[in-house]
Parts: C-alpha cells; structure tokens; sequence
C-alpha cells in the first residue's frame, strides 16, 4: 500500500494537481477554449473522432455497413487531436457538449443531427440502417443489453484500471488492486458469454461486438495497457478466440486504421474521405 495518506481538503481545488500526460487537457469545467470551425466533407456523414477504441467503434460500423453495399453510409472522417485539445473548439463543442470523441454530424437532415457518445451512434446508425442490430425483439433487446453492459464497463477499463496500471504518475496499490479486479470479473462475464454463443449477443454479429471488441479484444492481445500478462489473458480462451474472429474480418481491419495516429505507418489513416484512401495509403508505403 501506499505510504501516503492523503487527507481531502473541505473543498476541492485544482490548484496543485500532479502532473500527468493529461494534465493539459483535464479541466473541471465544460465549454469551448477557442473558436475553431470543423470542416465538412463530401459524404452524408461526417466523423469527428481519434482512433481511440471509442472512436474504432464507430469506424468499424461504417466500414461493415458500406462493406454490404450502403453506400448512403458514406462517411469522412476528421481526425480531432485530443491531447493538443481539439474537442474544445467551439466547432466540436456544437457537436458534443461534453468534449467527448467520437462526434458525428449527419447532414442528411435539415439541419443536420449531432450524435454524441460512441454507444448513442452505434445504435443511431444502426437503426438508421437496420443492420448489425436484431430485428427480433428479444435478440435486440439482448444486443442492446451488451452495448449498454460496455458503456457502463469501459470507464472502469479504461478511466480506472487503464489509468492507475498504465498512465498514473506512482503506482498504488490501492486502486490497481481495486480496479484488476473488476476487471478479471468482466473478463469473465464475457468469458462464459462466449463459452455459449459465437458472438457477444449470440449467433449474430451485431454493433455489441463492436463495441466491446476494440476495449476488451485489445486489452487480452496485449495492444492497450500492455496488461496481458499481468489480468492472465491467456486463461479467456472464449475471449481470445472471439477477438481473433472479429479482427479477421476484412471492415474491422480497415476500421481500426481510420484516425489512428499511433503505431506502424502503415496502420496509420489519419483522415478518411473515401474508400481509395486505403490503397493509396498502402501504395505510398509501398513506394517507400
């Protein structure tokens, strides 16, 4: 355990916080910092988002959708740099209140819908598309269970484990703890989920693989937190064979590419605006 003991003030200031990789864009109060207009695209849709796995989520659906030939599912997508503090922009702010990616604008309206929160737009587009959602009311009321089960589970992922295991400035023991193990606990929810079913809400492939794949697919194969190891992934054997059959898929590759600043160029797209943006990315590596 940690040896200090910290007492909470009466009331709480930001002054003194420590320093973290997020100290410069964690604030205690909403609202724009700066006026800066979002750009339009082309494409009925338009994405404001990083390659964060909230923001893969979404790409991920508008790749499967224009896969099976919607092309009314035709998006760009903008890349929104977090940690330089893009989502203050007043243009973004507009969009999403809470400062928040992925955003979406879409313009097929008059005026254009604004959809915030990743699991909010899953189910936007698919309804708007009555794909990849259960037409039956039972199996739809399970998909939209699991989104709802990922939604609640992912801040304690990410925000909580992610944060103390990964990104705090000391580690304490305390949280780490606390935090693991919730975590190992979800890991077994879906665990025995998938000892049932081929996918997350059964037999269908639905927006709650989506959802949950790029979080938890993620966290077992070692590519966020670098926790693999340490959470025993190895012993989630339905977990680890579902993640590779989500990933084997040709829309969820591309999806995971779009807006992602990090890792190999060549799994790189920092903006899509249309679906020879692929190739061309690929030729240019291949061109050296």
């Amino acid at each position: 355990m940690s040896n200090d003991n910290y007492t909470p003030p009466k009331i709480w200031s930001n002054d003194g916080q420590s320093e973290n990789r997020f100290s410069n864009i964690n604030r205690p109060v909403s609202g724009a910092t700066h006026d800066k207009t979002l750009p339009l695209g082309k494409h009925p849709f338009q994405l404001y988002s990083v390659g964060t796995p909230n923001g893969v989520k979404v790409t991920i659906l508008f790749e499967e959708l224009l896969a099976i030939g919607i092309k009314e599912a035709e998006y760009d997508a903008f890349l929104i740099n977090i940690m330089e503090g893009d989502q203050f922009g007043s243009g973004f702010v507009d969009v999403n209140p809470n400062s928040k990616i992925p955003a979406l604008l879409d313009t097929t309206t008059t005026p254009a819908t604004r959809v915030f929160e990743s699991g909010s737009i899953l189910l936007y587009l698919a309804e708007r598309f009555n794909q990849f959602i259960p037409s039956d009311p039972a199996k739809k009321a399970e998909c939209i269970s699991w989104l709802m089960w990922q939604m609640g589970s992912g801040p304690i992922l990410g925000g909580g484990f992610g944060h103390f295991y990964a990104y705090a400035p000391e580690k304490l023991q305390y949280p780490i703890d606390r935090f693991t193990m919730e975590i190992k606990r979800q890991l077994d929810v879906l665990d025995k989920q998938l000892a049932k079913h081929e996918y997350i809400a059964g037999d269908e492939y639905t927006i709650a693989d989506m959802a949950i794949w790029p979080w938890y697919g993620m966290l077992v194969t070692n590519r966020v937190y670098e926790a693999a190891e340490f959470i025993e992934a190895h012993k989630y054997e339905n977990v680890l064979r579902w993640t590779k059959l989500i990933e084997a898929r040709p829309a969820v590759q591309r999806g995971k590419k779009v807006n992602c600043t990090w890792g190999k160029p060549e799994n790189q797209l920092h903006e899509r605006h249309d679906a020879s943006d692929f190739e061309l990315r690929t030729q240019d590596k291949l061109n050296g």
